[in-house]
This record gives C-alpha cells, structure tokens and sequence, in this order.
C-alpha cells in the first residue's frame, strides 16, 4: 500500500503539527512518536497523562430491535452480562477452527444501539460477519470515517481531561455515555489498552482537531504507537497479529473468560468445544529475563535446552527495567517455571511469571 493509499486520521494535520513520526499501521498513517520520543511518552502515561489518537480502531454501529440477538450469535461473549451504557470485551471467531479473527470492545450506548471497535485492519471483516449473521430487524453501518478516538490515559488523566469536559472525565470504567462538548454530541468509553486508569473519547470527525487542541492545553502529553504497545505488553495485554489471529483460540490466549457457553449458540462455538474436550497444545505466558538486552518476537522458547515455543511480542520494560515477553508454550508450563529464551544466539534465563507485569487497576 503507497503513502498515498493509506487512511489519514481527522487529526493527521495536527500530528504533523507536532512533528510526530508517522508509519502504516494497518492500513492508517499513524504518529509512531512525537518529538519527545517512545520512552518519554511511556513514562509520562504511567506517571501523568497522554493522548493517543485511536482512530485507526473501526466503528461499526449496529442498531434496531434485533441488534442484541444478531452480536450475541455473532461474538463470544455475553452482552446480557453487562446492560445499556456499559463496554464489553469480546472475540469474533472463525467458524471452523475458533481462531480469533478479532477481539473487540463493544459499546452498548442506547437500548438498542452498539459501536463495535474492532481493529483497525479487520473493520471490513467483522462488518461482513455481523452482516452475515443478521437477522432483518437491525443495521450495520461502518461509521469509523465519521468520528475520530482520542484515548486520554493515564494517573492523571481524569484530572486533567476535567478542564475540558467534566462529564466525559467522570465516565466509571467499563462505562459509556454521552457528552457534549461546545454544543457538539460526543460518545465516552471508560476503556484503554494502557493499563492505566483513563478514557477514550469519540468526537465527531470535523470537530475533533479542536477537541485533541483542547485536551493537549489541558496537560495532557500527546504518545504515538510506539509507546502504546510498550505501555500494552507491561500490562500484559494480547495484540491481534502475536497473540490472537489465524491459528490461536481464546483458549490457547488464556482468555477463557471472554467466553460465555452458557448463553447459547454463536459463531466458532462447535470448533471452541472441540478443543475445549481435546485440550489446549499451547498457552499463552508471560516472561521475564534480567537485564536490559529485550526479547523479541520469533525467537525461541528453551526448556531444558529443547525448543519448546516463541515469543510472541518482547521487549524492555522502561517500568521494571529487565526485559518481558509474551510466548506461546506447552500447556504444562506453570507460573514459577524456569525456561530460557533465545535472544541472539544466546540463551538467557526466564520467568514464568503471573501477568500483568505492572499493575494498578
């Protein structure tokens, strides 16, 4: 895809403003980093607050009467857990081999109407799937050109998003609702990939320049993806590519709990069971090494001096200071075990530990 191919954000002139560096990004030309750099925009996430333009996520609203029974056959979590104004994580299956096409936040706004956010390059697919699996009584729109998502993240982040809009500051976690900000209707979600405290605001699209100008006056630091997916892998959090995609169950990702079976039938729930009854030949678990040389995706997993798995995403905690990786390894692979990771030719010595590796929430 050419630069010119590539979706732009309603706030990519704002970026550019602000000297940030931009890369594709699944299909979007997205700020990797600002001027101040990854780790700077890191650190200030974890100690003060940050802005992430989130817009490459999708926006596909489902609304009418059969908008309910057409996601809860379609993805695998329960919605009946949770009721209107609130968000809710969840998968969207293959059919035949339950592998993860995407994992999603679902926002029930009203009664009968959802903003499901996908990932940014799988939009077109989970708006295809929920097409399919419709029932006559709903719609199913992809509005993601419509709005712009601003995730505002971090300790301070409510304190400081008040100045701006204290109704959109106050949204509980999990929550959603609605605000206004200079006349203009806008959407809030108390959700992040951060594991920090913090929300993520949908603004109109012509409006959201002034609205990321307003929350930047506020504060709030500006952090591109290059910190995002550092702050994301501290909070042990799964990437669609490395943890979920072609080939990996919830099962297999540890995320069993995203999966409801006593609500009835929904997309790849026959092929889940299956391996739900055979067993998982693999887990998800979270490393750690010593040191500062980092892990890094591919390299292998060693036990006993075998390779027994890869990792999946590694890299330097700027927070603890030692490396820390994500790998798939044989489901027998417990918290406490000693295992060793390949990074360079050289085996360096890991630790199964409990995720996430840095918590607050």
């Amino acid at each position: 895809m050419t630069e010119e191919e590539l979706r732009r954000s309603p706030l990519d002139a704002a970026h550019r403003a602000l000297g940030a560096k931009m890369v594709p990004f699944g299909g979007w030309d997205m700020p990797l980093s600002y001027t101040s750099g990854t780790l700077a925009e890191h650190k200030a996430c974890r100690h003060g607050a940050v802005a992430f333009d989130v817009s490459h996520l999708g926006t596909v609203r489902v609304e009418g009467p059969g908008a309910l029974d057409a996601l809860q056959h379609a993805l695998t979590n329960d919605l009946n857990k949770v009721v209107p104004g609130r968000a809710q994580y969840t998968h969207l299956l293959d059919p035949d081999d339950a592998s993860v096409l995407d994992d999603i936040i679902v926002w029930w706004v009203a009664d009968q109407a959802f903003d499901v956010m996908p990932n940014a390059s799988n939009t077109s697919r989970v708006t295809s799937a929920l097409a399919e699996l419709a029932g006559g009584g709903e719609s199913i729109d992809d509005v993601t050109a419509t709005r712009a998502i601003i995730a505002v993240q971090g300790p301070d982040a409510r304190a400081r998003l008040k100045a701006v809009s204290p109704d959109a500051a106050s949204i509980g976690r999990f929550r959603v609702g609605r605000f206004e900000w200079n006349g203009i209707e806008c959407t809030v979600a108390g959700t992040g990939y951060t594991g920090e405290d913090g929300v993520e605001c949908s603004i109109p699209a012509e409006h959201a320049p002034a609205f990321w100008d307003a929350v930047l006056a506020a504060g709030v630091e500006p952090a591109g993806l290059g910190a995002r997916d550092t702050l994301r892998l501290e909070a042990a959090l799964p990437l669609h590519g490395p943890e979920l995609g072609p080939g990996i169950t919830p099962l297999q990702a540890g995320l069993d709990w995203v999966v409801s079976w006593d609500k009835g039938d929904f997309r790849g729930r026959e092929a889940l069971a299956e391996e739900k009854a055979s067993g998982i030949g693999r887990r998800l678990r979270a490393l750690t090494t010593e040191g500062r040389r980092p892990p890094r995706a591919d390299q292998a997993v060693l036990r006993g001096g075998e390779p027994v798995g890869a990792v999946t995403s590694g890299n330097f905690s700027p927070e603890l200071g030692h490396g820390i990786a994500l790998a798939f390894v044989p489901p027998d692979v417990g918290i406490g075990d000693e295992l060793a990771i390949e990074v360079r030719g050289t085996p360096v010595p890991a630790l199964v530990v409990k995720p996430p590796f840095t918590a607050k929430h």
